[in-house]
């Protein structure tokens, strides 16, 4: 079945997101290691795509962990240091699909704050037909909740979507709801992917 709309994740699919960047640039491999095994940011991260104020979730973890305090600092004050660029391949993609008519539409883990600021940044996240952002829902992905916002809103279900998204585990949700999917390892998969749905 042809599906009706693509939904992409943000984050490594249309976008790269490579916190561990920034912190080569500032620190030694070492120290590095030192503050991944000591300070969980990933769980940090996550409370600010669940919906936590930015600055404040990471002021706080911060605070509790005063000998990498200034390093997590840097979650905030050079955030778009982790951000981008644009993957282009797969923003062709994206254009195409609207150049046919094909709604797009963006679920994506993400800060309230963070998302607007990417916005900002690269104007082409503004594009999508409409954005479901976990830090404006309260929901994270793999939640089917998530899932099940969207089609409220959009009017669309099962295999009327089509969902790309880096994270096996999310597309695995979508795929129990009667979505179509494809775990994003690269723009030329993707093609390949909505081609055989008859979206090429």
């Amino acid at each position: 079945m042809t599906p009706k709309a693509v939904v992409f994740d943000i984050g490594n699919v249309l976008m790269t997101w490579d916190p561990v960047r920034l912190y080569r640039k500032v620190t030694t491999a070492e120290e590095l290691a030192a503050l991944k095994a000591e300070v969980d940011l990933d769980a940090m991260n996550l409370e600010v795509d669940r919906g936590a104020p930015f600055r404040e979730t990471v002021e706080a973890t911060a605070a509790r962990h005063p000998a990498y305090a200034a390093l997590i600092r840097l979650w905030h004050t050079r955030w778009p240091e982790m951000f981008g660029p644009p993957i282009a391949g797969s923003w062709q993609i994206l254009e195409r699909l609207q150049a046919r008519q094909i709604p797009v539409f963006a679920l994506t883990n993400f800060g309230r704050e963070t998302f607007q600021l990417a916005r900002g940044l690269y104007p082409e996240l503004n594009r999508f037909d409409q954005a479901f952002v976990s830090g404006e829902l309260g929901l994270l992905k793999p939640a089917p909740e998530i899932y099940a916002r969207l089609e409220r809103e959009t009017g669309l279900t099962g295999p009327d979507l089509f969902f790309t998204d880096d994270r096996r585990d999310n597309i695995e949700a979508a795929r129990r709801l009667g979505w179509q999917g494809h775990v994003f390892g690269g723009s030329d998969g993707l093609q390949a992917a909505l081609s055989r749905v008859g979206l090429g």
